[in-house]
């Protein structure tokens, strides 16, 4: 449990990469921490995450990966546990979301993910919510993976996915298009219906519910 809360050690990285590592999670938790209180969040669907939470359940929220900046200043200090990747970009993200009381789990798609999944179904069983940048780490874009449906099954808890979605914004020249909210600007938080998955679903049956997060995800988060 405490493990997933504290840095995890730089030793394989170079010292250069070390420093920057510590550059980069500075800044961006210098920036969303700064332009994140000024933002106007107004959520929307509020009975979804009421569902979800009903009777003590914990939802595995779900979002597009460009969406992070608010979403992390939004959801802090709520113990969400984040899969984040195995990687240089991997690590400066579960710092700085680290800082705003996230946990992090390493693995993604490509390295880790069966491990991170158990530990993360662990987590999940001690009473900490989990969540997911579902189409990270390095995309398609816009395209609804299987991790969150994965964990859901395992915990028979709902998954929950929502758009945090910014009146005005500058967009990085990143792979996912990165949004940073300016200043002051408003920013609709909207859940869509909590998605269920059998503890008995195959992969037919998990294609079928992927599809239906991916069009939950696209009617919050144009």
């Amino acid at each position: 449990m405490r493990r997933a809360y504290r840095f995890a050690p730089l030793d394989a990285y170079t010292f250069r990469q070390r420093l920057a590592i510590r550059a980069a999670d500075l800044a961006f938790y210098i920036a969303i921490r700064l332009i994140g209180s000024t933002l106007r969040f107004r959520v929307e669907g509020q009975e979804h995450w009421d569902d979800a939470t009903r009777g003590g359940r914990l939802p595995v929220y779900t979002f597009w990966h460009d969406r992070i900046f608010p979403g992390t200043y939004f959801f802090r200090r709520r113990r969400i546990v984040i899969m984040t990747s195995q990687s240089f970009d991997g690590e400066y993200i579960a710092r700085f979301i680290q800082r705003f009381g996230y946990g992090a789990v390493r693995g993604s798609s490509t390295r880790g993910a069966v491990g991170a999944l158990v530990e993360l179904a662990r987590l999940v069983r001690a009473g900490r919510p989990a969540g997911f940048s579902i189409d990270g780490p390095k995309g398609p874009r816009h395209v609804a993976k299987m991790g969150a449906l994965l964990l859901a099954k395992k915990t028979g808890q709902p998954v929950l996915p929502f758009g945090v979605n910014a009146e005005r914004f500058w967009r990085l020249p990143s792979w996912d298009g990165l949004q940073i909210p300016k200043p002051f600007t408003r920013v609709r938080v909207r859940f869509a219906p909590p998605v269920l998955v059998p503890p008995d679903a195959d992969d037919a049956a998990l294609e079928l519910k992927r599809e239906e997060l991916q069009r939950a995800l696209e009617s919050v988060s144009p």
